[in-house]
């Protein structure tokens, strides 16, 4: 895997950490997410690009 590809799935993985533990645990409950799943979500998220 080239260091681009790798950097890339680094950053979704961050970015989507960030941003879901910035949720309230309404909203999060609201989309069906609970907090101790948001790095398994994160990592998925980073795996899927």
């Amino acid at each position: 895997m080239d260091i681009r590809k790798t950097f890339k799935r680094w950053s979704a993985y961050q970015q989507t950490v960030r941003e879901l533990n910035a949720l309230g645990n309404r909203e999060l409950s609201d989309l069906g997410i609970a907090r101790s799943d948001i790095q398994r979500i994160a990592r998925d998220h980073a795996g899927a690009l």
